[in-house]
């Protein structure tokens, strides 16, 4: 069956389309596109994975046309910079901070 493995930095994504066999892990099909070894900083024990967007444990079974993607922590809190781009709104528009 054919699925794919996504990862993705801001200045470069990769997209790996592979044949694997019938009952293959997420693990599994990470390990087998060698995408490990082309990004090291991929940590399978911290990262978080996914199917299409939607969080996946690394022992679920694939199906044919899965994407599998593998994310990056977060470098900022979006909660915090929501907060500093309100707080930068409410200066810019009123002329002093409330």
């Amino acid at each position: 069956m054919i699925i794919e493995v996504a990862y993705a930095l801001a200045e470069k994504q990769t997209l790996l389309s592979l044949e694997v066999k019938e009952g293959v892990t997420l693990q599994e099909a990470i390990e087998t596109s060698g995408i490990l070894n082309t990004y090291s900083q991929i940590d399978l024990s911290k990262d978080k994975v996914g199917i299409f967007g939607k969080l996946a444990k690394l022992d679920t079974v694939l199906r044919e046309k899965d994407r599998v993607e593998i994310y990056r922590p977060l470098i900022a809190d979006p909660k915090q910079v929501r907060k500093e781009r309100a707080a930068a709104g409410k200066v810019m528009r009123g002329g002093k901070k409330t």
